[in-house]
């Protein structure tokens, strides 16, 4: 069988922040780098970690945004690496003050890039991995074993089924 293009996927970012103004500034960074935003979660409170406290302050919040184009799955490593780049020009000194978790979903998952290795991780480029977070199978979405603590407790999952609704009329309109 010959090898065959991926269908386009649906670009999503989730947000860590403890200060709406540094939000507001991400997600207009966010906007010039990939355009329109499609699907918005409600805040979240993040409370299931203290590991970014020291940088960003308390309390912290994540909320998810996707985006109208959707984007060929191969091109999230560089993704990644550019809202580092975001992130790095919001920080004050070497403290993140913002976190962006850029991801895609398809019919299927749920795919977190990541600059740390882990066994279950899937090498990309440039030092980027793929981390399977969360299956979906008979109308909802599954964390795997490994997923991040937030992920595991389904309170994400109410955002992911309306982007995956989305995300299937986007597909539909762009083969017609």
């Amino acid at each position: 069988m010959k090898p065959q293009n991926p269908v386009p996927v649906q670009l999503f970012v989730g947000i860590l922040y403890s200060q709406k103004q540094l939000l507001d500034k991400a997600l207009s960074l966010l906007y010039d780098e990939f355009g329109e935003t499609g699907v918005k979660s409600r805040e979240y409170r993040f409370n299931v970690s203290d590991y970014y406290v020291k940088e960003m302050g308390n309390p912290i919040y994540r909320c998810f945004y996707s985006y109208k184009r959707l984007i060929d799955p191969g091109s999230i490593a560089l993704i990644k690496i550019k809202t580092n780049e975001i992130e790095d020009r919001i920080a004050e000194g070497s403290n993140r003050k913002v976190n962006l978790d850029p991801g895609y979903l398809d019919y299927d998952k749920v795919v977190l890039p990541s600059a740390k290795y882990n066994g279950n991780k899937v090498y990309l480029e440039k030092g980027i991995w793929a981390d399977l977070t969360l299956l979906y199978s008979k109308g909802r979405f599954t964390p795997y074993p490994w997923s991040f603590p937030d992920f595991k407790t389904g309170m994400y999952e109410e955002f992911f089924l309306e982007l995956r609704t989305q995300y299937k009329k986007a597909v539909l309109k762009k083969s017609n």
